[in-house]
């Protein structure tokens, strides 16, 4: 759900998705114009502890600014109002604690911070009323839309990721369809399997906290479990823009959106590329994954045999009979060439062999290599 306030100064946007009972999201706003905290602090009415929340959920110096257009997470949690009373929708005991945050939200409605006809739909709860320390956790929910209708709701279990951003690229997408073989079923395209791994690896990083870009992306699909996935052309960059047939072009074009990205970003997260890809090969030959980074990369290398460890150890349990025998290798890619970010560039199998084809074909499978990356990726 998606609720928006516009203001003199403020373009407020609700970005999380909202659960009965005491599930929580928190709010989002992006100034209209840049302003200092101070001037936040005021509009919102918030108490030193909503501000020190403020500073370290965004990583802010305590007398900065909030710029123009950027989107920030508010130390106010929004719950759904469950049509019986404040203290059941927010899960709390105390009646007088209820009465000072329904006159808060009272007082926002009036102020016009708050919209009011979403008055007996949600509710504002400072985090000052709950005492909640700024360094303290509490799982809660977002929506991320791009996973579709029934998988959209992400529960954030953790902040082990929440100082990382990973720039998300599945291979190809738009006019090209990568690789691709025919089956009786149609035909496999390479850009449709890798989106839904990466689709399945941005679900699992968001829930770690981790901040998310979406390179490619296809509002049309979400997750999929099927094993045939249909194939179309209507992928899009992360900005919405068309992505060209020229390859140059096409590649010039998503790694001039990740570094436009990371200069924004620069100095305040951990930032990484992840990209994947299917290979073709002849038919009877079988591969693992194999991981690739830009030549003397050091975090790169690193970061790739971190993936490739966590990988063969996994691949390894489930297939003791074969063994593992994907690699770490440099290679001289464009993308891993020209994007500022350290970027891994993965091949998840060949799409032609029939051996391969399962680990891309069956939805369990295609999460397992997912939930192994996740895994490689972490802290």
């Amino acid at each position: 759900m998606v609720g928006k306030i516009i203001s003199i100064l403020f373009l407020s946007i609700v970005v999380n998705s909202f659960a009965y009972g005491q599930s929580f999201c928190y709010y989002y706003f992006s100034p209209g114009k840049t302003i200092e905290i101070s001037e936040v602090v005021k509009k919102f009415n918030l108490k030193d502890v909503d501000k020190d929340s403020l500073v370290s959920f965004n990583k802010l110096k305590a007398k900065g600014s909030l710029l123009k257009g950027k989107t920030y997470k508010m130390p106010i949690r929004v719950y759904k109002h469950i049509g019986v009373n404040i203290r059941s929708s927010v899960g709390i005991e105390n009646y007088s604690l209820a009465q000072n945050i329904e006159k808060y939200n009272q007082w926002a409605e009036k102020d016009g911070i708050k919209k009011s006809s979403n008055n007996q739909n949600v509710i504002w709860v400072l985090l000052s009323f709950l005492k909640t320390k700024k360094n303290s956790f509490e799982p809660y929910t977002i929506c991320y839309n791009l996973l579709g209708k029934a998988c959209e709701n992400i529960t954030v279990t953790d902040e082990n990721l929440k100082d990382r951003i990973y720039y998300l690229v599945s291979g190809h997408g738009g006019p090209d369809p990568g690789a691709n073989c025919k089956k009786k079923y149609g035909l496999i395209c390479e850009d449709e399997y890798a989106y839904d791994i990466v689709l399945r690896l941005a679900r699992n990083l968001i829930s770690h906290g981790a901040t998310v870009y979406m390179i490619i992306k296809d509002e049309n699909d979400g997750l999929r479990d099927e094993m045939y996935l249909k194939h179309d052309h209507d992928e899009v960059t992360h900005d919405g823009s068309a992505i060209p047939l020229n390859q140059i072009e096409r590649l010039k074009q998503r790694t001039d959106l990740i570094n436009k990205l990371y200069k924004e970003n620069e100095g305040k997260f951990e930032q990484q590329l992840i990209e994947i890809h299917v290979d073709s090969r002849h038919e009877n030959q079988k591969i693992d994954l194999f991981f690739y980074h830009y030549p003397g990369s050091q975090e790169g290398i690193l970061q790739a045999e971190k993936m490739l460890t966590k990988v063969k150890e996994k691949y390894n349990s489930h297939q003791k009979e074969r063994g593992y025998t994907g690699v770490v290798k440099p290679r001289n890619l464009y993308s891993l060439r020209e994007t500022l970010p350290t970027g891994v560039y993965i091949e998840v199998g060949n799409i032609t062999n029939e051996f391969d084809q399962k680990r891309i074909l069956i939805a369990n499978n295609r999460q397992a290599l997912a939930n192994w990356l996740t895994e490689g990726l972490m802290p």
